[in-house]
């Protein structure tokens, strides 16, 4: 049996003292009015109504139960309109800065058509863990290995001129004794994590690269205001190249890659994001699936 159901039908029913009008109040059929009157009798070892009168006349006990029966009913209800309101609750998620307005924007759409609602907190790779850590959001796209990663996106060097799509071979890149300048290849404060930082410095190093040919940027702005002035170079993904308006080229040798993971508060809210929305989460960080076990 149902209590709650049946309370409710026995508050419609003896306010009105009338099964009829008490079923239709409980949008229930009448019959199935009486069904859990008669349960609820049962399950309280009393009558509820007393049989014997034409109308639906409360007994001794029944009334004394009225109060109760529409106690429960109420916190019942109110349950469920708290039950609604977390779930219009949004997951506050923090996101690359480098993620395109329309992808989240596609995201959120996606998100919407599954009751989920997307608080997007853009962030550089160590703030999204101080915000998780903080508890400011609930979920994080956090920067990982991409052998570790869920999703990965392959690095290149995009420019100002088009030279060509073949890859790109950083040792064509050191400077000759004539020249008064060369090449610089920037890094975006997205990418200034170890994994990548660390691993382009060390090719940059085999290729006899002068150190200050690889630096991080302040900011991608600031890059990409360089690149297009200059003959410098932009690490960033094929996609981003394009939003960009720039040309990109691929690293020729041992790849350069992002690779991003989901870092949650509760598992749940982690699994939202790499399950079914996990295809739009990749165009996000314009990467496709790794290699990587869920984190």
């Amino acid at each position: 049996m149902d209590l709650i159901e049946a309370c409710r039908v026995f508050v419609h029913v003896g306010e009105r003292g009338s099964f009829t009008l008490g079923a239709a109040a409980a949008r229930v059929p009448q019959p199935v009015a009486s069904r859990r009157i008669a349960a609820l009798e049962k399950r309280f070892g009393e009558r509820l109504f007393d049989r014997a009168a034409r109308r639906a006349v409360l007994t001794a006990f029944g009334r004394d139960m009225v109060a109760p029966a529409k106690r429960l009913v109420q916190l019942a209800d109110a349950l469920e309109d708290d039950v609604e309101k977390a779930k219009l609750r949004p997951l506050a998620v923090a996101v690359p800065e480098t993620c395109p307005v329309r992808q989240l924007a596609l995201l959120d759409a996606a998100a919407r058509e599954v009751g989920t609602i997307l608080d997007f907190r853009h962030a550089g790779p160590s703030a999204r863990a101080d915000l998780l850590r903080s508890g400011e959001v609930r979920v994080a796209l956090v920067a990982l290995p991409p052998d570790e990663a869920t999703w990965v996106a392959p690095l290149g060097l995009a420019s100002a001129r088009d030279d060509g799509a073949e890859p790109l071979h950083i040792e064509t890149l050191r400077p000759g004794r004539a020249q008064r300048s060369s090449r610089r290849i920037w890094i975006q404060p997205e990418d200034d994590v170890a994994h990548v930082r660390d691993r382009l410095v060390q090719i940059g190093h085999r290729a006899a690269l002068a150190p200050a040919q690889i630096a991080v940027a302040a900011t991608l702005t600031a890059a990409v205001s360089d690149v297009v002035r200059t003959n410098n170079l932009l690490l960033c993904p094929a996609a981003q190249a394009d939003e960009l308006e720039l040309y990109w080229r691929p690293v020729a040798g041992d790849p350069v890659a992002r690779g991003y993971g989901v870092s949650a508060v509760a598992g749940g809210d982690a699994d939202q994001l790499r399950g079914g929305l996990g295809a739009q989460v990749g165009r996000c960080l314009a990467a496709s699936a790794g290699s990587g076990e869920p984190r």
